[in-house]
């Protein structure tokens, strides 16, 4: 199981999560399995005093944080895995089943200076395309299929629940502790970098079906950098932006 330590470096995100119950049933589970940093996305305060069903868990409420955008959210983490009901929609990312992606997350978190972040999507709609991007892989619960129905989906709160229950439930890996991974703060900023250096170099008009934002951000995440690695890629960039500026500033002073 999780150590006291582990639980404090996993974060619940929820994003555009528009009932105030749902949100308290997102807390329960989370004081229930011993999880306390809820983190919140969306347009506008969440009114946390209509969330009736977070019975016990009134201090992870009073300690959640809302943030303006997924990207401020997850940016101290070094792992960010999105959940999905799965069914018919386009997989860009690598989908794997809770006992698999709980085993996953276990491993990243012996690493001591590793954050994880849990995303969960709104009620409706789960978690948009663009959201989606800021993943490095998705996570769904395998559930019964019924022939002629719909793709079957859980209630915002029973999914937290059940995930979070996988890992709390779930054994520690003996294998050794991998690489220090760079946050998500850094990676955002190489992708914003490359996309500038996309935009200066002209790749993205002679090439814009590969270098849309999404892309260069699923791109960046597929490399599973360490700290020096993602600080390098910067530096790179940066060097080849200033070249670049500097010499069309050049040609245009001639």
């Amino acid at each position: 199981m999780l150590t006291d330590e582990q639980r404090k470096r996993v974060c619940v995100v929820l994003v555009r999560a528009r009932n105030p119950n749902n949100i308290g049933a997102v807390a329960r589970a989370m004081y229930d399995f011993g999880f306390d940093e809820l983190r919140i996305v969306n347009d506008y305060p969440v009114p946390f005093e209509r969330a009736r069903s977070a019975i016990d868990a009134e201090a992870v409420l009073a300690g959640a944080r809302e943030f303006a955008a997924v990207a401020e959210a997850v940016a101290d983490c070094s792992l960010v895995v999105g959940t999905t009901a799965g069914g018919k929609r386009v997989h860009e990312h690598p989908l794997r089943e809770l006992a698999e992606g709980g085993g996953l997350v276990h491993e990243h978190l012996m690493q001591a200076e590793h954050r994880v972040a849990l995303l969960f999507g709104s009620e409706k709609t789960g978690l948009s395309r663009e959201e989606l991007t800021h993943c490095h892989w998705t996570m769904t619960i395998p559930m019964f299929d019924r022939d002629g129905a719909r793709h079957p989906s859980m209630n915002l709160g029973q999914a937290a629940a059940v995930c979070l229950y996988e890992l709390a439930r779930t054994t520690m890996p003996v294998a050794a502790a991998g690489p220090l991974l760079a946050p998500a703060e850094d990676l955002e900023r190489l992708t914003v970098l490359l996309g500038e250096l996309a935009e200066v170099s002209e790749y993205t008009r002679r090439h814009p079906a590969n270098s849309g934002d999404g892309l260069l951000r699923r791109f960046v995440r597929r490399m599973q950098m360490e700290p020096a690695d993602a600080a390098m890629w910067m530096g790179i960039v940066r060097q080849a932006l200033w070249k670049i500026r500097t010499e069309k500033t050049d040609t245009q002073n001639k």
